[in-house]
């Protein structure tokens, strides 16, 4: 059927011809010729198939799905720029739409925007660095965060200045369509790729491709629910793609199994860490120059047979859960149109193990005589003019480019060894650093209630005073991670980190009053070391999580054996064990 007509209307029009053909057959008449109403044809035909497979089913779409049907919020870009001009935020199934774009309207916590850019890899140049600044200081709050997808987030936007907003970014080389709702988010991959001397692939080629391919693809955007996509070439700094709905992994795949021998990226699927389960190997490798075409045939599988009808199973896992791997990746042959690759695990050589600490201090690239700069920017949070003084820095003393991680800091590439000591020095004098500290490199935090709805803590807040409170009390010899989120959604990913903390209210009295404060997790992990973290405490209120963070710390140095990971021995022991040893720490 034509996609003009709404689903009551094509219902209609099939009860109207089964009624008339009835009539003819009582009448001993032939039936009238009727022209067959045409299949749904065009970039949205597919999601709206889906959604009226749903409804066939006796099943009640969500309202989001009902929104996307009546307006793609690609679509609503005219009324945006209305709304700007009266100075209104969006309403009902508007604030979807508008995320669309990128603007995400974040009342109660904050009246006014945020925006959230699309950076391929996470690699900007300097001046784009600098113009993102120049954004922030004038339609924002002067400052813009770094996400846990190697991305940037200007706060604090008027409802007259979101479209003033995203045309700058547009003017600058950059765009924020996409970046939330139903989306497929901002493509990661190996931040250090292309100057790192451990990887096996540069990464840059395929996260720019296939962040291409979705901007100019509009099925792209018919999808049930958001999406997440990692490239990672084997780099010293990882990419989390175990976290991703698909993963990419380089891997080197010796002759004689019947494939060429050399570079190729295994498949992995399904990861979701805030539903507690990671990437799984598919079996399957894929040649780089296929990556793209791939990733968009698992997508439009992913669009034909997602959840409609429940938004919290609406994501791969649960479509790979239901009809099983070997299923679901036959759909995605079909699309294709041939078979996938499929190894044995004894084909490919291990892969080289990421380094924790790399993504802070000053580490070699594989050109000689040069350098990248790790940056710490505490909680990812940074000033127009540090932003300013850091696109200074790299015009000044690297190659240009300002290379965003997942652990929410930047790092700055192509710096000369006799550059070094002029460089560190001038992020210091920027009130950053570039201190490697096991506590520093590891601690992450969402936006939280400050600037999330959703959250039930202020977890910036308390992830600078976890840092400030244990840096001066506990001597790490090795890294630990601390994450820390504000709600289930755990765009922080608390469950991967050797401590985790989701923010909850903390009763403190009888008349319903509450306070910040955090269930604590530990155990968690990722890469080689994966594992869902498991609840430790709960309702400990935000005041008390630097010192409870603390104890573990110190009961792990105190009790570990030789070699002991802080997430191996959490996993040894169990809770009550780990409780009584961090009470009397």
């Amino acid at each position: 059927m034509g996609a003009d007509f709404t689903t009551d209307q094509k219902r209609y029009l099939e009860g109207f011809v089964s009624g008339a053909k009835a009539v003819q057959i009582a009448r001993s008449a032939p039936a009238p010729a009727v022209a067959p109403v045409a299949e749904m044809t065009g970039p949205d035909a597919a999601s709206h198939r889906a959604m009226a497979r749903f409804e066939a089913e006796g099943r009640k779409l969500t309202p989001e799905e009902k929104a996307k049907r009546e307006e793609l919020g690609l679509d609503a870009y005219d009324r945006m720029r209305a709304a700007a001009r009266e100075g209104v935020f969006p309403k009902g199934p508007d604030l979807l739409r508008w995320k669309y774009h990128g603007l995400f309207h974040v009342a109660p916590a904050q009246d006014s925007y945020m925006c959230r850019m699309r950076i391929p890899g996470g690699i900007l140049t300097h001046w784009q660095f600098r113009g993102v600044a120049d954004i922030a200081e004038r339609h924002g709050g002067g400052y813009t965060d770094i996400t846990t997808r190697a991305n940037l987030q200007i706060r604090e936007i008027a409802a007259t200045d979101g479209i003033s907003a995203l045309e700058g970014l547009v003017a600058l080389g950059l765009t924020a369509k996409g970046s939330g709702a139903d989306n497929i988010r901002n493509v990661t991959g190996t931040p250090t790729a292309g100057i790192d001397p451990q990887e096996l692939l540069d990464t840059r080629p395929l996260a720019s491709g296939w962040h291409h391919y979705i901007l100019n693809s509009r099925d792209m955007y018919g999808l049930p629910r958001k999406f997440n996509v990692a490239f990672d070439g084997a780099g010293t700094i990882g990419a989390l793609e175990d976290t991703n709905d698909i993963g990419f992994q380089a891997v080197e795949v010796m002759d004689g199994f019947g494939v060429d021998g050399g570079v190729w990226l295994r498949l992995v699927l399904g990861g979701i860490t805030g539903h507690k389960d990671f990437a799984r190997d598919t079996g399957i490798v894929v040649r780089p120059d296929e990556a793209v075409e791939v990733a968009a045939a698992i997508v439009r599988a992913f669009i034909d047979t997602g959840d409609r009808t429940d938004r919290k199973k609406a994501r791969l896992k649960y479509v790979l859960d239901s009809m099983g791997f070997d299923g679901f990746l036959k759909l995605v042959e079909d699309k294709l149109g041939r078979p996938f690759t499929r190894l044995a695990a004894a084909a490919v050589k291990p892969r080289a193990e990421p380094d924790r600490l790399a993504h802070l201090g000053v580490h070699p690239q594989k050109q000689a005589g040069l350098n990248y700069v790790g940056v710490a920017t505490p909680v990812g949070r940074m000033s127009a003019a540090q932003m300013r003084g850091l696109a200074d820095i790299s015009a000044r003393s690297g190659d240009g480019d300002i290379r965003l991680t997942v652990w929410q800091n930047l790092l700055i590439s192509g710096v000369a060894d006799a550059d070094i000591a002029a460089v560190t020095d001038a992020v210091e004098a920027l009130g950053l650093s570039t201190k490697a500290t096991p506590l520093q490199a590891g601690i992450v935090a969402c936006t939280g209630a400050k600037g999330c709805r959703f959250a039930a803590a202020d977890t910036k807040g308390t992830a600078r005073a976890i840092l400030a409170h244990c840096e001066e009390r506990v001597a790490l010899d090795g890294p630990v991670n601390i994450h820390v989120t504000g709600c289930h959604n755990s765009c922080a990913q608390h469950y991967i980190g050797d401590i985790g903390l989701i923010g909850a209210r903390v009763p403190v009295n009888d008349d319903g009053d509450t306070v910040d404060g955090y269930h604590i997790l530990v155990g968690g992990g990722f890469g080689s070391a994966a594992a869902i973290a498991r609840e430790l405490y709960q309702y400990v209120p935000a005041d008390d999580a630097p010192a409870v963070v603390e104890r573990l710390l110190k009961s792990w140095k105190a009790h570990r054996t030789p070699g002991e990971t802080f997430a191996d021995f959490t996993r040894r022991l169990d809770p009550d064990a780990l409780k009584a040893l961090a009470t009397a720490a």
